[in-house]
C-alpha cells in the first residue's frame, strides 16, 4: 500500500513509527473521537479516543521487548492484523493487534489478543492496577 494519497497508509507509517520509537504522544492524530478499544481481558469494550490513547500509552510502558512479526492487510485495505511479541517481566507473549481505520485514515477500533493466558493475568493485573480509577468511566455500559 502506497502512502501518497492515502491517509490509511499514512496513519499507519506513523503507527510503526511511533511504536518504534515507544513514544505515542502523536496517537491522538489517528485515533477517530468515537473509536472504540476492545481488551483481551474483558468482554466490554472502552469508547473514545481519549480511552484508546490512555491503553495504547499505558501498554507501552507495560510491554517489555515488544516488536511486531507480521502483518496481514484486507483488500479493502481498512484492516490490519498486527502480530507482536513482548514480555511482562518473566512472561514472554505473543499477540494480535486487529485495526480498523475508517476512509480518513482515523483508528475506529482497535482490538487485542493475547496468549498465553499466565502472560495475558500479568498483562491485566499491570494495566489494572495503573488504569483502573481512569477507564471504568468509559467502558461500555451495554449489558454483555
Amino acid at each position: 500500500m502506497s502512502n501518497t494519497n492515502n491517509p490509511i497508509a499514512e496513519s499507519i507509517a506513523l503507527w510503526h513509527e511511533m511504536v518504534a520509537e515507544r513514544d505515542l504522544s502523536r496517537l491522538p492524530t489517528i485515533v477517530a473521537e468515537d473509536a472504540v478499544f476492545r481488551s483481551p481481558a474483558f468482554f466490554k469494550p472502552y469508547h473514545s479516543s481519549a480511552a484508546v490513547c490512555l491503553i495504547l500509552n499505558t501498554v507501552m510502558q507495560v510491554f517489555e521487548s515488544f516488536e511486531y512479526d507480521r502483518s496481514f492487510t484486507t483488500e479493502s485495505g481498512h484492516d490490519l492484523a498486527l502480530e507482536f511479541k513482548a514480555s511482562i517481566g518473566d512472561k514472554s507473549l505473543k499477540g494480535l493487534d486487529i485495526i480498523r481505520f475508517d476512509e480518513n485514515g482515523k483508528i475506529v477500533e482497535f482490538e487485542v489478543m493475547i496468549r498465553p493466558l499466565n502472560a495475558l493475568q500479568k498483562l491485566a493485573e499491570e494495566m489494572s492496577g495503573r488504569l483502573s480509577q481512569y477507564v471504568t468511566q468509559y467502558k461500555d455500559s451495554q449489558p454483555a
